[in-house]
């Protein structure tokens, strides 16, 4: 999911603690037979960064230039987050510490949790001191993101001070922690989940709209913020900005998916938003967006995430790049194509369907130029800038992937689809995409699309009431 890093002028800083994650991956068959638990066969291993780190690497998967300021341990543990970190393009300024490297370990059967495991971190650990390469950082950022896991980092003694220093026009979001720091006074956003505003309000029990409302101002006023975004899960989020209403902004129903990592999907998104000069509101509809989609590709143990965190290092997963890790690993890759205009009801539809055929659905879009060619001098009425941005705020769109030609042969080409899935009534006519997907055993399917919804009719429409 983009959010806009061509956009943000500078690099975005990561302030946090930094922990690994790994998940271990197997299958369920049967259950101990000397205690009723179940056994866990044929495992796979899969590290990752977590924390502060994960969301750093989130953002340099978007595409921004990353700074993560942040404490790692000197221990087997630590070796291979700083290894994983750099695999993401993050750049790391490392405070160092002298406790153990926290580690959680997720045992999955499939897409079901079975156990968690944590080692490290039983203990306080001291921090090293804030050297100038941080403090220079953070005083650079065209956005600063505080992500607090609440061991030790952002409670550093020389922190306020150096959040302090950053360019008033730089924004500066805290995604808090109940054993952590509260935000410093005049932070721009802060983006407690519903339990944890229940928490630092002192206010448990009652998760209704109106209540989550009062209490995220209350928040607000005592922390001297700009806004508060408490996200709800499933829900989407609530914004109090000190106007008269809280702004609720719903999240897309999904039918599953592992919210493991969201919290840290939506802070980065609505740093990197307002970095791009969006504001409060517009960052919360865009994290709430990022998050749902983030949820429904699998979460942080998502097929996305695993090909930039397995691979060379980069900082951007280009959907071919995706498209191989998803084939390696046996999933299903799903292509679908079109100019999508003017998004309409017909088109999501589709889309829906065509994503619930596999793992991973990429649109291909025909560029700007490509519609001029195929529908005339006066399209698109949308530029690909804005289409594609539109594609990828759908829950159901994985990635989107332009291309100048008049078919997507060539792109599909270099995907390399399970399925190409197109959405009308093509009744016995064979699609021209079919042709290129046998040479890899792939194959092209027709979806259901709803009656009467196209976009030039919509165009008519439009046109015969403007008279």
């Amino acid at each position: 999911m983009s959010t806009g890093g061509n956009c943000v002028r500078g690099p975005l800083v990561v302030v946090g603690d930094a922990l690994l994650d790994r998940d271990l991956d197997g299958r369920v068959e049967r259950v101990c037979p000397d205690a009723p638990v179940p056994v866990v066969d044929d495992i796979t291993s899969r590290a990752r960064p977590g924390g502060a780190a994960l969301a750093a690497a989130l953002l340099a998967f978007d595409g921004h230039d990353v700074v993560l300021v942040t404490a790692i341990g000197d221990d087997s543990a630590g070796v291979e987050l700083r290894a994983l970190i750099a695999r993401t393009g993050v750049q790391l300024v490392d405070l160092g510490h002298d406790g153990a490297t926290p580690e959680k370990v997720r045992v999955r059967a499939g897409a079901q949790p079975v156990a968690r495991l944590d080692y490290g971190g039983s203990r306080a650990a001291t921090i090293g001191p804030l050297a100038a390469d941080a403090r220079d950082a953070i005083a650079g950022a065209a956005g600063v993101l505080v992500a607090d896991y609440g061991r030790g980092v952002a409670a550093h003694e020389a922190m306020p001070a150096a959040l302090g220093r950053r360019d008033a026009s730089t924004p500066l979001v805290w995604d808090p922690h109940p054993r952590g720091s509260i935000p410093i006074p005049g932070v721009q956003l802060a983006t407690p989940n519903d339990r944890e505003a229940q928490g630092f309000a002192g206010d448990y029990g009652d998760d209704s709209l109106r209540a989550t409302g009062d209490r995220a101002e209350q928040l607000r006023r005592a922390w001297n913020a700009g806004a508060v975004a408490v996200t709800r899960g499933a829900h989407g989020a609530l914004l109090a900005s000190g106007a008269a209403h809280p702004l609720v902004v719903p999240a897309e129903p999904l039918m599953s998916g592992d919210p493991c990592g969201a919290g840290d999907r939506f802070a980065s998104a609505a740093t990197a938003a307002l970095a791009a000069g969006a504001v409060a509101s517009e960052a919360v509809i865009a994290a709430v967006a990022a998050a749902t989609a983030f949820v429904a590709g699998g979460g942080a143990g998502g097929t996305r995430l695993a090909a930039g965190f397995d691979g060379a290092p980069r900082t951007d997963c280009s959907a071919v790049d995706v498209a191989a890790a998803i084939r390696a690993r046996g999933g299903t890759v799903v292509a679908t194509s079109g100019c999508f205009e003017l998004l309409h009801a017909g088109h999501v539809s589709a889309l829906r369907a065509a994503r619930a055929l596999g793992d991973w659905l990429v649109v291909c879009l025909n560029s700007d130029e490509s519609v001029r060619r195929l529908k005339g001098s006066g399209r698109p009425l949308v530029s690909e800038v804005d289409r594609v941005e539109v594609l990828r705020g759908l829950a159901c769109v994985d990635d989107v992937i332009v291309f100048d030609d008049d078919t997507p042969v060539n792109v599909l080409a270099r995907i390399r689809p399970h399925v190409f899935a197109k959405g009308g009534d093509y009744g016995g006519e064979t699609l021209l995409e079919a042709g290129v997907l046998a040479r890899w055993g792939g194959h092209a399917v027709v979806v259901p699309y709803l009656e009467g919804r196209s976009t030039t009719r919509l165009v008519q429409e439009v046109r015969r009431a403007g008279g």
